[in-house]
Order: structure tokens, then C-alpha cells, then sequence
């Protein structure tokens, strides 16, 4: 599976402390296939946030290697990595971190201007992608008039805005009530399969990681199947 959209390979992740090196990914092997959503469930402090950050390119590996459409990225230049994290992959925080100065149209937009596309370009796929969200009416509301969950639905449509091939969320719907999570996770869900998006999302919600294609977990460093609590 060269050629999937993300693979990695015996990954290894070591941070120095006051008491010594800590390692936390010992030989993590994971391959994600396009249209292909995984949920990554897991205790606090096990790795979870390193992984994500690993898959994105915001860190390197200290051992192993992470593939992006089958080309080694650990060796690539910072701006080779950030061109990488532009075009072909979408983050999704717990937070949704919109930039309160800007519109939900705008903080769409934005990210598309960056990559190269022109502005009235941008602002078409913006509002696209708001009303596939269900936002159509809110595309010129500033993130304070918008709702936690508004606001979560406008923070996964700028994450797709560059059509990545690779989706990664961090708790997505982690600060939403049930009915606005379920919600979210539904367009989100939509969102993959509907457009062959390969998606890792780190959740603590189980009932949404049973609706995925598979779940993993970690265990003393690596990646492996989970199953206790889940079934």
C-alpha cells in the first residue's frame, strides 16, 4: 500500500525529561486508505496528541518514517513539509480555533488564499462547503455570534477547504453536547467517505468510534486494535 494516503512506519518518538528520555511511540505502524475513517481511542498521556502531530508533519520521528501519498516525508525540507501540511492535509481541533477577527466565509477562504487559489475562488468553495455544513445564512457571522457548534462545523470545513487527501482530528466534537456531536460527526462522516478523504480521529467517545470503519488504540507505544469497552 505504497501509494495510500498516509502510512507509518515503525515510528518512534522520544522526549527528554528531568528524569531521563521518555519514550512514547515505540514502532507505531499504521496505514490509512482513502475514504477510509479511523478512530484513534486511547487514556490521556498515552500519545495520542504526539501521533496526531506525527501524521501531520509538525514534528519528526526520531526512528521510523511517516509516508504521505507514498513519499518519505522525514527527510523533506521544513518548507517542503509545510507545502505537504497546505495542500493535503486538513486539521481539526477539539477547539476550533477560528480567527475571531474573521467571518466563517473568510476563515474558509483564507487557507485557499494561502495555497494559491484567488480570492473569489476561495470565497465560492467557502460557501460551498458552509452550505454542505448547513450554515448557508451564516457565512458572514464572526466566530463569537456563531455557536460551539457553528463554529466546529465552520473549523472542519476550512480544514477540507484544500480538498486534503488526509484528514486528522484531535477530539473534534470533544467540547459539543451529544445532539450537536452527533450532528457534526454525521457531516463530518459525509464529508470522507463522500469524498475518499483518508481520516484519523482521536476521540474518547465511544458510542462515535463504533460508527467508524475500525478502531486502534495504543499500547506501550504502538499501534494496535482495540476492542475492550468499545464492543
Amino acid at each position: 500500500m505504497s501509494d495510500a494516503p498516509l502510512r507509518l512506519a515503525a515510528v518512534e518518538r522520544r522526549f527528554k525529561t528531568e528524569a531521563g528520555e521518555l519514550p512514547v511511540l515505540r514502532g507505531a505502524e499504521l496505514t490509512l486508505a482513502a475514504g477510509e475513517i479511523v478512530a484513534l481511542v486511547a487514556p490521556s498521556g498515552t500519545g495520542k496528541s504526539t501521533l496526531l502531530h506525527l501524521a501531520g508533519l509538525l514534528e519528526k520521528p526520531d526512528a521510523g518514517e511517516v509516508f504521505v501519498e507514498g513519499r518519505a516525508a522525514g527527510s523533506l525540507s521544513d518548507d517542503a513539509r509545510t507545502a505537504i501540511r497546505r495542500n493535503t492535509i486538513g486539521f481539526v481541533y477539539q477547539f476550533h480555533h477560528l480567527l475571531p477577527e474573521f467571518t466563517a466565509e473568510e476563515n474558509i477562504a483564507l487557507p485557499q488564499m494561502a495555497a494559491g487559489i484567488a480570492r473569489g475562488a476561495a470565497g465560492v468553495r467557502a460557501r460551498e462547503l458552509l452550505a454542505a455544513f448547513g450554515l448557508t445564512g451564516r457565512e458572514s457571522h464572526r466566530p463569537g455570534k456563531l455557536s460551539g457548534g457553528e463554529q466546529q462545523r465552520v473549523a472542519i470545513a476550512r480544514a477540507l477547504a484544500n480538498r486534503p487527501r488526509i484528514l486528522l482530528a484531535d477530539e473534534p466534537t470533544g467540547n459539543l453536547d451529544v445532539g450537536t456531536s452527533d450532528r457534526v460527526f454525521n457531516e463530518l462522516l459525509e464529508q470522507v467517505r463522500g469524498h475518499g478523504v483518508a481520516a484519523l480521529v482521536a476521540t474518547h467517545n465511544p458510542d462515535l468510534a463504533r460508527r467508524m470503519d475500525r478502531i486502534v488504540t495504543l499500547a506501550d507505544g504502538r499501534i494496535v486494535p482495540a476492542g475492550i469497552g468499545l464492543s
